[in-house]
């Protein structure tokens, strides 16, 4: 049996249309993942379905544990919180699955926390650099969506400055 490999189609933003793509993209069936996750029983399978259809949010713990399972870093996948500027990160990059190649300009943006515009605007000036690796063919697909399921904030943004 010979397999053809297909991009995965991020359906929209949601948490389990997330947590699809990666698995998808980590060439994992809704069985494999199941198995890996230890569920047992003749529908295992049907939590992880309810997952990906967004009919039920894995909890803190269960999102850590698929992370790792699939070997990203959790804020790709984890229930967002938009007075995080790490989710809002996270959703750039996402949005990009549904609208290819678009672009931000926060040029002209006023009356944002500074914090986070600062930190907005790394996260930008580091992903056009990614992005433009990808368009010159310097690194693959593959190493594109790679970064971005793996991006961390090294640059340490503390909420409570």
């Amino acid at each position: 049996m010979r397999l053809i490999y297909t991009k995965p189609k991020l359906k929209d933003l949601s948490q389990g249309s997330r947590i699809a793509f990666a698995r998808q993209f980590r060439l994992l069936s809704q069985d494999d993942l199941s198995d890996r996750l230890g569920l047992t029983g003749e529908c295992k399978r049907r939590t992880v379905t309810r997952y990906e259809k967004g009919n039920r949010n894995p909890k803190e713990e269960r999102t850590l544990e698929i992370s790792q399972i699939l070997n990203i870093n959790i804020n790709s996948i984890k229930k967002y919180n938009y007075s995080n500027v790490e989710d809002i990160i996270y959703t750039f990059m996402w949005l990009e699955e549904l609208i290819p190649n678009y672009n931000i300009d926060l040029s002209n943006v006023p009356n944002l926390n500074e914090k986070y515009i600062i930190r907005i605007r790394k996260f930008i000036e580091e992903w056009n650099i990614i992005r433009n690796k990808r368009l010159k063919r310097e690194i693959s697909y593959e190493e594109y969506i790679e970064w971005k399921l793996n991006y961390d904030n090294k640059g340490g943004f503390d909420e409570n400055e």
